[in-house]
């Protein structure tokens, strides 16, 4: 198929997306490419009706909203099992993740009922199996459903109260992955009970950064 064929109803060409995602190092395959572009379509279309993001421009948003989220995959290059997203809003960073690493086991907690539905559609347009919608708030999460091999969160705020909870939440290998303004990085690597790696910039950005942690027990 080619890219003329491959138009998605956000009016973006694979190729349209692909280099979007060119600075965060991202490659990914053309059937993956097409599920960002229906993905911003779907996100633009509900965006008018349940505030999903702030941004309008749909290049500006596969590289803000995918291209960092994908990024985290060179950071963390292992990254495997099962992965919550904690506050996922749009399903931002835990979707993307899900496309570009299809065998992941992706727990999305989200307490807002409609930003739940647009989530519940994403998932079925975009054939995501291995995919789990969790409607309320972390805290309330089940014993049975914790165990996880990764928690990652992007502008979810009262990191400690969050890092409390993924202690009880993680495998004992488990890590954290933070997308966070360099401020808030500065706090959340002095959080006692974590032992940290080097903050990674994120591409086109000055002052934001992603963190990854892992507890010590």
């Amino acid at each position: 198929m080619t890219e003329n064929d491959k138009q998605a109803p956000s009016a973006l060409s694979i190729g349209e997306v692909a280099a979007a995602l060119s600075p965060y190092g991202v490659i990914l395959a053309d059937a993956q490419l097409y599920a960002i572009a229906r993905y911003v379509h779907l996100l633009i279309t509900w965006n008018q009706s349940v505030n999903l993001t702030a941004l309008e421009d749909p290049m500006e948003i596969v590289a803000k909203h995918f291209g960092e989220s994908i990024f985290a995959a060179s950071v963390v290059p292992e990254i495997f099992g099962r992965l919550a997203d904690v506050g996922t809003g749009a399903g931002l960073p835990g979707i993307p993740l899900k496309i570009a690493l299809p065998d992941l086991i992706l727990f999305l907690i989200e307490p807002n009922n409609k930003k739940c539905a647009f989530l519940t559609e994403v998932k079925g347009a975009l054939g995501l199996t291995g995919t789990e919608i969790f409607r309320g708030r972390y805290e309330e999460t089940t014993e049975s459903e914790k165990g996880f091999d990764f928690i990652c969160c992007r502008a979810l705020g009262n990191y400690r109260h969050l890092l409390r909870w993924a202690k009880t939440a993680l495998e004992p290998q488990g890590r954290v992955i933070l997308w966070l303004g360099t401020d808030d990085s500065l706090v959340v690597g002095r959080t006692s009970g974590w032992t940290w790696e080097v903050p990674t910039p994120i591409p086109q950005s000055q002052r934001r950064v992603i963190q990854v942690g892992r507890p010590s027990f």
